[in-house]
C-alpha cells in the first residue's frame, strides 16, 4: 500500500468571522489522483487554500509526509513539496510566458527541467516570448500548471483547471494529468466538470457545507450515480 502523502484530520477553517470548513477528514496516498466533488460553496477550494495556509484561522491537523503543517506559513508549506494552482491562474501580464515559467523558486529536488516542460506543453515552447496575457485561456492554464512542475513540488493541488476552456484543451489537460500520474506525482483535483474528473481520479470525496459527506473509489463510481445526482446534480 502506498503511504499517505497528505493526511487531514478535523480541519476547521475561517475567513474572518465566517466558519467555512467544519471538521474535514481526508487522506491522499502517494501517487494517487483524488478529486474533491461538490457544488459551489461546498468548501472544496477552501480546503486547498487551507492546506497551503491561505485561509484565516485554521485548527485541526494537516500532515504532509508525516510533518504537521497546520501552523506553517505558505512558503514553508511549499518547501514540503506542495504546489497550488489556483483557479485565477495568476499569470503576470508584463512578463513573457517563459519569464512567468521561471518566476517561482525551486523548493525541492526533482523538478522538471524547462526542456521537459516544453516537451509536455509544446504550445508553451512556441509562445515562450509572448506576453503572458497574449496567451489563450488554455495556454495560460498550461503555464500555471507548468510553473509548479519546475519547483520540485510532488503534491499538486489543482483548482478548476478545466473551467471555461474548449473541449480540445480540456482533453489535453486530462492527458497531462495522466502523464503526471505516470511520473509519480500526487494530485488533488477540485473540479466542477465531473466528466473531466471522473475518469482521472482513483478516489473521490464529496463535500457539502464544509464537510466530507461521502468517499468512494473509482471502481465504485457506477454504484454511486444516484448519490452524485443528489449532491451534484450530475
Amino acid at each position: 500500500m502506498a503511504q499517505d502523502l497528505l493526511k487531514i484530520e478535523n480541519l476547521h477553517a475561517w475567513y474572518g468571522e465566517s466558519h467555512v470548513l467544519h471538521g474535514v477528514n481526508l487522506t491522499v496516498r502517494e501517487g494517487e489522483v483524488v478529486s474533491l466533488l461538490g457544488r459551489n460553496g461546498a468548501g472544496r477550494t477552501t480546503t486547498l487554500r487551507a492546506i497551503v495556509g491561505l485561509t484565516g484561522r485554521r485548527t485541526g491537523s494537516i500532515q504532509v509526509r508525516g510533518q504537521e503543517a497546520i501552523k506553517l506559513p505558505p512558503h514553508k508549506v511549499a518547501r514540503l513539496g506542495v504546489g497550488y494552482c489556483p483557479e485565477e491562474r495568476g499569470i503576470f501580464a508584463s512578463l513573457s510566458a517563459e519569464e512567468n515559467l521561471m518566476l517561482p523558486p525551486v523548493v525541492g529536488e526533482g523538478g522538471m527541467s524547462v526542456d521537459e516542460i516544453y516537451e509536455m506543453f509544446p504550445n508553451l515552447k512556441e509562445r515562450a516570448a509572448s506576453p503572458g496575457t497574449r496567451l489563450s485561456g488554455g495556454e495560460q492554464q498550461m503555464l500555471a500548471v507548468a510553473r509548479i512542475l519546475r519547483t520540485g513540488a510532488r503534491l499538486l493541488l489543482l483548482d478548476e483547471i478545466s473551467e471555461g476552456l474548449a473541449p480540445v484543451i480540456v482533453q489535453k489537460l486530462a492527458e497531462m494529468i495522466r502523464k503526471l500520474k505516470a511520473r509519480g506525482y500526487t494530485i488533488v483535483l477540485v473540479e466542477q466538470n465531473f466528466r473531466f474528473a471522473a475518469p482521472l481520479a482513483d478516489r473521490f470525496y464529496v463535500m457539502e457545507h464544509g464537510k466530507i459527506v461521502r468517499e468512494f473509489a473509482q471502481d465504485q463510481l457506477q454504484d454511486n450515480q444516484s448519490m452524485l445526482q443528489e449532491y451534484l446534480g450530475v
